[in-house]
């Protein structure tokens, strides 16, 4: 048998992918010990985030990141249904790919909310933690799982300000922080409040 394949999987609200998702992956495909990345969108928070429709994000998600070698987005969380677990996700995904050696990719934005999770400690077995520095984020919430955020590679892009800034109709203002595909489809779908009259 071959050497396992080693995979990074990212998962997120994608609400919407911005720059710094793009920018991620492929800081990941490039310095990390990983072949391919799969990009998982949430198919429902499991904190009870409001969404814009998963089909949205998923052609977003398609159209920021589906262009880059090496990288898959990912159905699997919408065939799973129900409320989005990282743990279920990435057993199942260990089940179904036996020969993946998994890492789990996220940005060191996510660190404090690691207590939250249903069975970290798990998650951290199956897809053991790559951790990407991002701008504006210190290194604290990881420590109590012997993580740290390393030093920032990604920039300050907030998906929260991106759709603070849709709704107000500030285009100028994350031109520069949204894929312009991206920002072309929320345009024409009307998501986040922009395009509607």
């Amino acid at each position: 048998m071959g050497a396992a394949r080693r995979v990074a999987i990212f998962g997120g609200s994608f609400n919407p992918p911005h720059v710094s998702h793009v920018l991620a992956v492929t800081y990941a495909l490039s310095v990390a010990p990983v072949d391919a990345v799969v990009v998982v969108p949430v198919f429902q928070h499991p904190f009870a985030k409001e969404l814009v429709p998963y089909e949205d994000r998923l052609e977003m998600c398609r159209l920021a990141l589906g262009w880059i070698p090496s990288v898959e987005v990912s159905t699997v969380e919408r065939e799973l249904g129900g409320e989005s677990l990282t743990l279920r996700t990435l057993e199942h995904l260990a089940a179904v790919h036996p020969g993946w050696s998994m890492r789990l990719l996220v940005g060191a934005d996510v660190l404090p909310d690691l207590p939250k999770w249903h069975r970290f400690d798990r998650i951290a077995e199956l897809a053991p933690p790559l951790v990407l520095g991002r701008a504006g984020i210190g290194s604290e919430g990881g420590a109590a799982h012997g993580l740290s955020a390393p030093e920032a590679v990604l920039p300050e892009v907030s998906s929260t300000e991106v759709r603070r800034a849709l709704a107000a109709g500030d285009l100028e203002a994350v031109r520069w922080q949204v894929p312009r595909v991206v920002l072309e489809y929320a345009l024409e779908r009307g998501l986040y409040g922009v395009g509607r009259g």
